[in-house]
């Protein structure tokens, strides 16, 4: 059994990947396994996987039937995964070299059942952004936003099980921790970035709208809130994203 089991959905990455396999290979914390699950690409991203994989044996590339999404395809590599902990990386974002080092670290410290960390934001054309994060998170807090970058998020299995992401086409990752938090307590968190989230140039007005719909039913459906909570916690939610 290795101690952290990373999930690496990956559709059309062929660009990204190795970029992103590599930021993994040269983590300074070495007992890992990495799961990339190929949600049916239609470029070179298996070729390009194989290739920075070379004899690295705590690499296994998965083919899922699809493409199905990102939860899905997470949830693939779940049921493939042997470590204690569970990790997430997308296959066009990167590691910092300490990330693994430093939030298991802490998640044996403080026995949190989840541990996340700050990130940096990389657009094309437009300077580097660091989101710094709170040092812990409770289940309230979380509800009126999301502050985890999944890139970031690590969960403990001896604490919370070994638990997949609801199937929504957004905020299966923010459902998932709120689960956690709901059952389990706070999270522990790392101020200081330890990743890089890679954005695209451009976010349509329409996804946005998309992305309140979906944060209303992830409320109601998966969550369980009541309609009146469900209107101020996305109250909330929509300020923080306003003002921030």
């Amino acid at each position: 059994m290795v101690t952290v089991s990373i999930l690496m959905p990956a559709h059309d990455a062929a660009d990204t990947i190795a970029a992103a396999m590599r930021s993994v290979q040269d983590q300074t914390f070495s007992d890992w396994e990495l799961i990339v699950i190929n949600d049916a690409s239609n470029d070179d991203t298996v070729e390009r996987a194989r290739q920075q994989a070379g004899s690295d044996a705590r690499i296994r590339i998965l083919d899922n039937d699809g493409p199905r999404g990102a939860a899905a395809a997470r949830n693939a590599g779940l049921r493939r995964a042997c470590g204690r902990y569970v990790a997430f990386l997308d296959a066009d974002d990167n590691w910092l070299a300490v990330k693994l080092e430093r939030q298991l670290s802490l998640l044996r410290q403080t026995g949190a059942p989840l541990c996340y960390a700050g990130f940096i934001t990389r657009r094309a054309g437009r300077p580097d952004k660091v989101v710094n994060v709170p040092q812990s998170v409770s289940y309230e807090q979380l509800l009126a936003g999301n502050i985890i970058g999944c890139l970031t998020a690590i969960y403990d299995t001896e604490v919370c099980g070994k638990l997949p992401m609801p199937d929504l086409r957004r905020r299966h990752d923010y459902a998932l921790w709120l689960m956690i938090l709901k059952k389990h307590g706070a999270a522990c968190g790392v101020s200081a970035p330890l990743a890089v989230l890679r954005l695209a140039s451009g976010t349509l007005s329409a996804n946005k709208f998309a992305a309140t719909y979906d944060t209303w039913r992830m409320y109601r459906d998966v969550i369980g809130l009541s309609v009146w909570s469900s209107i101020h916690y996305l109250s909330r939610h929509l300020a923080q994203r306003i003002f921030r």
